[in-house]
């Protein structure tokens, strides 16, 4: 009886050994797949169209690259773009990035660009589904007190973007660089002719979460500095989004000489008050309007010379320089590629869209797996030279600031009349291509 017994139980062991101590092969998947639900149409469509072409070029990067190599599989796999359009709606931007994640079983997530409160909804499903999720993302305040509104805070989405006047934190290598926040930014351009004004600022807001988050962080430091916001503590110039007749503001700002003019609007608001405004006789030396003439598609579409002397804080340009892309690109070759194919001047958020989608790349990459655990780990982790300059996120906040300059709106001698020219940077990486037009022409 004892024989068979312990011949039993060899056969036992040798098995346990021969099955139990090999691991089971993964089974390969065919892609990988990253969605991207984003405004291409409706009026933050030139931030989706812009951006989105940008994720599509780091897409057929990574692929002409054969695709990223992921150790789990001992291979590289090519990665598939889902592309949506939100209609330039926050609602649908929520249900479509679901959908993604649901019916297209994406395993990444990257909106390009976009504004806080239409990230926000893609944000909340990411962590529902803890699907790992980089996006452009301006400004910093407002998306801040979006994250910090809901507990516990976002863990797996990762931002890229600028501060209007909170500073790096200490230990991060943007520390006490005034090239990543766009009230220092904004005060240095300010400075240059500053005293040939009365320092006496109108401030033009729509009222969302976007605008008032920008207002109360720029209104007290620019305050601060010396200049008269005019009527900041009643919150004057903060308008209802459905505003179409500005003239009690207009008459005000007029008449008690307001001589620099700044604002948060989208494009169509602002081009509305700029013409009753001009009608009006109210004409400011200075006019930084920032998110409104962020993109030459709205400043094309103001008419006249509108546009000229119209200045923001500038994001991305072609001329910057130690930005890699993925195999070879450069931003110069990534504007060539978009002016061939849409016949366009520039879109800055073609290279803002682009770093989302090759930090996640790279994250997959160092992971070594498609484990969402493991690769939104690694995405903290980050330490990237990208084609928008060095990616380092503070862990904390999840926010990679990135380097602003200042740029102006002004008439060239090209098929498309306006460009943005870069007066003021703080960046040895990126030189100035223009000089400061003042006071803005208005005849």
């Amino acid at each position: 009886m004892k024989k068979p017994l312990l011949i039993s139980l060899a056969i036992v062991l040798v098995t346990a050994l021969i099955f139990g101590g090999c691991k089971p092969t993964p089974e390969v998947p065919e892609e990988i797949r990253l969605g991207c639900p984003t405004s291409l149409t409706g009026p933050l469509a030139g931030a989706g169209i812009g951006s989105s072409f940008g994720v599509r070029a780091a897409v057929d990067d990574i692929n002409k690259e054969g695709g990223i190599y992921v150790e789990e599989y001992g291979e590289k796999l090519p990665v598939r773009l889902i592309l949506v359009d939100t209609e330039s709606d926050p609602v649908k931007a929520g249900t479509l990035a679901e959908d993604l994640i649901v019916r297209d079983k994406v395993n990444l997530m990257t909106v390009g660009m976009q504004a806080p409160n239409f990230v926000s909804p893609v944000a909340v499903v990411c962590e529902r589904y803890k699907v790992p999720h980089a996006s452009g993302i301006g400004p910093y305040e407002p998306w801040q007190g979006l994250r910090l509104s809901v507990t516990p805070t976002w863990k797996y989405t990762w931002s890229l973007g600028y501060c209007v006047a909170s500073p790096a934190p200490p230990g991060d290598f943007r520390e006490g660089n005034p090239g990543y926040i766009a009230v220092d930014i904004w005060l240095d351009a300010l400075s240059v002719h500053a005293d040939r004004t009365n320092k006496r600022v109108a401030a033009l807001i729509e009222d969302d979460p976007d605008g008032r988050g920008w207002y109360m962080a720029f209104g007290p430091a620019i305050a601060a500095a010396g200049f008269d916001v005019y009527r900041l503590e009643d919150e004057f110039g903060i308008a209802p989004l459905a505003t179409t007749d500005f003239t009690s503001l207009i008459e005000e700002w007029k008449d008690n000489d307001c001589q620099i003019f700044i604002g948060l609007t989208t494009a169509p608001f602002l081009t509305t008050f700029l013409r009753q405004a001009h009608m009006l006789g109210y004409k400011p030396k200075i006019a930084f309007p920032a998110k409104a003439v962020l993109f030459y598609q709205d400043i094309a579409a103001m008419g006249g010379d509108l546009p000229m002397g119209l200045s923001t804080e500038w994001w991305w340009d072609p001329i910057i320089q130690d930005s890699p892309g993925i195999g070879g690109t450069t931003p110069q070759s990534l504007y060539e590629r978009w002016h061939e194919e849409s016949g366009e001047p520039l879109n800055q958020f073609i290279g803002v869209g682009y770093t989302p989608a090759q930090v996640l790349f790279d994250a997959i990459e160092r992971a070594g797996t498609l484990d969402r655990d493991a690769v939104n780990k690694a995405i903290g982790e980050t330490d990237l030279m990208t084609i928008f300059h060095r990616v380092v996120f503070d862990k904390e906040d999840q926010f990679n600031r990135c380097p602003l300059t200042f740029a102006q709106w002004q008439k060239v001698d090209e098929p498309w009349t306006w460009e943005a020219k870069i007066i003021r940077s703080f960046h040895d990486f990126i030189p100035t291509t223009g000089d400061f037009i003042f006071p803005i022409p208005y005849d």
